[in-house]
């Protein structure tokens, strides 16, 4: 999802990568926090995606969750024609708080909106929302 055209930016992004076997989480964020893009993916398509995302935007590094075969992702983007920066960061707990993003995001409409918050799931994967806090935790430990 291109929440933004690129041609606008005037800073440099980060990439949020939230890896996995099936299935990737990517988002792009400027330093102000403004969102420019975010998408679940197939991970057989990650790598190339990276690419294409390093062409449409400047992308000053990628941030990454450090836990479900990161270091396997880690050496994979390592072994491109023009590497990027990796940073990895603790994605701890971040499945849990992706959810509620979710429904900030998209708040719950018809009947869901009748459920309890704790019996809400989201309609699609979340590993976009992930990318998203990935950025955002990497952020504050910088103005930490």
């Amino acid at each position: 999802m291109l929440a933004s055209p690129p041609h606008s930016l005037d800073q440099p992004v980060i990439l949020g990568f939230d890896p996995g076997r099936q299935k990737c989480g990517l988002a792009i964020m400027g330093l102000d926090r403004s969102l420019y893009y975010h998408q679940v993916i197939q991970a057989e398509a990650a790598i190339a995606t990276i690419k294409d995302l390093r062409q449409q935007f400047p992308v000053s590094m990628v941030v990454m969750g450090n836990q479900t075969s990161a270091n396997e992702w880690k050496q994979r983007l390592s072994e491109e024609t023009d590497p990027p920066r990796v940073v990895l960061v603790d994605e701890r707990y971040s499945t849990l708080e992706a959810r509620e993003r979710y429904w900030q995001m998209y708040p719950p409409r018809g009947v869901v909106r009748l459920l309890p918050k704790g019996m809400r799931t989201p309609p699609r994967p979340i590993d976009d929302i992930v990318a998203i806090l990935l950025i955002e935790r990497y952020l504050e430990r910088l103005t930490a």
